[in-house]
């Protein structure tokens, strides 16, 4: 990864985190504000000793921390990170949050898991009002899959497979093969002519995650020429952008899969390689870097739907149309979201390892700035932050929650001591899942 690469996805991940973090706070600050409640900070990422910007308006402060890890209000009178336990110790204020009903309260603190679901839903709705949506279906994928990763190979999938049904369940979309295959016991798959079941042993999740892929299969495609490495050696010996492929040596290819072993046998040697251009056939001698590479991209779905190899579904919005379908979007990723955190949950799926900390989050965003690609991105995070904060785990918002529901059912509230060691606890917890994420993430540097 070039550093180039590296500073647009961290500049992608500042700028999506600072979108989510600021509207999930104003659905804590707005409603505080509405029921009359003295929010004493308002903040974007964390602020310990040192602030990057602040400024004092009324009663409150706003400002930007100088640590890009989430942000917070402060509201007077509530038991938070902020540990205010001077505060506390005062008589109880009309302007503080313990001093309001419990109905308000809580209000105010499923705001900003409302203000991340909403705002999902009407980032997809734009999304696919502008962009359409995309996809290739199952049926459409004629080559065959290609086992990208050896996990797929280990449970015997191979090459030019087509994926009939997962647990006996057709799957519509080719993006949700993976996914589905990660909760699966059984696959259905075409070889040949001829139908065979496999079966999937507990752990294919904690074994994808220790590959360092992410992802088991993909569509098989013929291989087309479509970008260049600096200094590439394919280019230098006169390959050109949409050249296909047809052989190395006196091999003959018909997909991009069937390339890469052949080359990377060929390392530091001259190889010949065939290719189709405007209905010639070309020999062209290229060396192999020590690396096994010739500096070469192949052409994705996209082009391959250009070229005729393959048949992607559009489907376009109107702008009232993109609503409802947003709506059913997030949702349907919360589900999906859902599913992964019980894997999580489950040691023997080994999907624990697969946990990361901001810098594996980084990492999900492209190398090349593409805003539908940012929003998609965007719009997940929002449904994942959503999740996260709502799980009843003191310090959590979630946890706060849990405690008001408790105080209007049974008509009793916890007392601050309580709420305080509890919030302790609380604490506690995420600064141990932070340390083991960041821990996950430098153990696959190595």
């Amino acid at each position: 990864m070039t550093t180039m690469e590296i500073l647009i996805k961290a500049s992608q991940l500042i700028l999506s985190l600072s979108i989510l973090v600021v509207l999930h706070e104003l659905g804590h600050f707005a409603p505080a504000k509405w029921f009359k409640m003295r929010v004493e900070k308002f903040y974007l990422f964390f602020d310990p000793w040192i602030s990057l910007f602040k400024i004092k308006k009324g009663d409150t402060e706003y400002g930007i921390g100088w640590i890009p890890l989430g942000g917070y209000v402060k509201i007077s009178g509530m038991i938070d990170e902020s540990m205010d336990k001077e505060q506390m110790k005062q008589p109880p204020q009309d302007w503080e949050f313990r001093a309001k009903p419990a109905w308000q309260r809580l209000i105010v603190m499923v705001g900003g898991v409302t203000v991340n679901l909403v705002l999902a839903m009407l980032i997809y709705a734009m999304i696919l009002f502008v962009y359409g949506e995309k996809y290739i279906t199952n049926e459409n994928v004629k080559h065959g899959i290609w086992c990208v990763d050896s996990v797929a190979i280990n449970i015997g999938l191979k090459n030019g497979d087509k994926i009939m049904s997962v647990d006996g369940k057709k799957i519509e979309r080719f993006s949700e093969v993976t996914l589905e295959m990660l909760y699966a016991k059984t696959i259905e798959v075409e070889r040949n002519g001829e139908v065979i079941q496999l079966k999937i042993a507990e752990g294919l999740t904690g074994k994808l995650v220790d590959s360092k892929s992410r992802m088991l299969v993909a569509p098989r495609i013929p291989f087309y020429v479509a970008e260049f490495t600096k200094e590439s050696n394919a280019e230098k010996a006169g390959i050109k952008l949409k050249d296909k492929v047809i052989g190395v040596n006196d091999q003959p290819i018909q997909f991009f899969d069937e390339f890469k072993p052949i080359v990377t046998a060929q390392k530091g040697k001259e190889i010949t390689v065939k290719v189709l251009r405007e209905g010639k056939e070309l020999s062209i001698p290229v060396n192999v870097s020590a690396e096994g590479l010739i500096g070469v991209g192949h052409a994705g779905l996209i082009e391959m739907d250009r070229l005729g190899e393959m048949k992607l579904n559009t489907q376009e919005f109107g702008f009232f149309e993109s609503f409802p379908a947003g709506i059913s979007l997030a949702i349907e990723q919360l589900s999906k979201y859902v599913r992964q955190f019980k894997l999580i949950l489950n040691p023997e799926t080994g999907a624990y390892k697969g946990v990361g900390s901001f810098f594996s989050i980084g990492n999900l965003f492209s190398g090349e700035w593409h805003w539908e690609s940012f929003w998609n991105m965007t719009a997940m995070l929002s449904v994942v932050l959503a999740f996260m904060n709502i799980l009843p785990i003191p310090a959590l918002d979630g946890g706060h929650v849990m405690f008001l529901l408790y105080e209007v059912i049974t008509g009793r509230k916890p007392s601050d001591k309580f709420l305080e060691y509890a919030q302790y606890v609380g604490m506690a917890l995420l600064l141990s899942l932070m340390v083991y994420a960041l821990g996950n993430d430098i153990f696959r540097l190595f």
